[in-house]
């Protein structure tokens, strides 16, 4: 790999030789600076990973930055509208069909799935099935770069959220699978789906797995301690965490209770 391209400030324009991040304009507590579209590819053909949510000014901003060149594929790593809310637009603008592994956020026929493999020019994008965070999460191996496009499995600062869609039991097997891939294949770098390059594949994984492990221990000792409702484990689990992300903290620890007490999440 020639290096990662890691801006001064920000995401927007961070990345790597082949693949080089966008950013969507919806920062927020869940999103931290906005959504990072990809863009795979310096050729003529290019693919394109998370077009964002329906935003015309960041969609017409990326399809701008393509300069005539063609997109052949739009590819979302999940559902989620921060993801997916611009992709029937964007496909519009640049002609090219959607793939997603959920049916109902795909435009042509073809669907997308682990092991499946992306050309685009010379280059390769891998296919990692890694639900958890929602039931359709995928990962993206991109041999040249030595880089993994995460989308929200791995974000760029902070831990992920399980979603109502989601599944604790998934996610950690996921994240098992990613640390072995990493290792395997020698990363070098993961692109998440928010915030910044994790140029630290390894260590960044690792810290995941190791604070999941962390928190269902905390739920443990504060169910021990009498707490019953998802709220309030939150007030002594996340007690140091701003009460803004509350919400997110008490969707998460539904998704631990539902792993502690071996119950499928619907």
């Amino acid at each position: 790999m020639s290096g990662l391209r890691i801006p001064l400030e920000g995401p927007d324009g961070a990345g790597t030789e082949h693949a080089l991040n966008l950013l969507a304009p919806n920062p927020s507590e869940m999103t931290l600076d906005g959504t990072n579209t990809w863009v795979i590819g310096l050729g003529e053909e290019v693919l394109v990973v998370d077009p964002g949510p329906d935003d015309e000014e960041h969609l017409a901003r990326v399809a701008g930055h393509l300069e005539g060149r063609r997109v052949t594929t739009i590819l979302l790593t999940h559902r989620h509208h921060d993801h997916s809310g611009g992709a029937a637009r964007f496909a519009g603008l640049v002609g090219a069909p959607v793939r997603a592994l959920d049916p109902t956020h795909r435009l042509g026929e073809e669907g997308l799935g682990d092991g499946d493999v992306l050309t685009v020019g010379d280059l390769e994008l891998h296919v990692v099935g890694t639900p958890g965070h929602s039931f359709d999460s995928l990962c993206f191996w991109l041999p040249r770069d030595r880089a993994i496009l995460t989308g929200d499995t791995v974000l760029g600062r902070g831990t992920t959220v399980i979603a109502s869609d989601g599944d604790l039991a998934d996610y950690l097997r996921s994240l098992d699978l990613l640390r072995a891939r990493a290792e395997q294949v020698g990363a070098e770098a993961l692109l998440p789906g928010h915030g910044p390059v994790l140029p630290d594949p390894i260590g960044t994984l690792d810290g995941y797995i190791a604070h999941r492990r962390r928190r269902l221990d905390q739920i443990r000792q504060a169910r021990e301690r009498g707490a019953t409702t998802p709220r309030e484990i939150v007030e002594i689990v996340y007690a140091e965490v701003d009460r803004s992300l509350w919400f997110a903290a008490e969707m998460s620890v539904r998704a631990q209770l539902a792993y502690l007490d071996g119950r499928v999440r619907p």
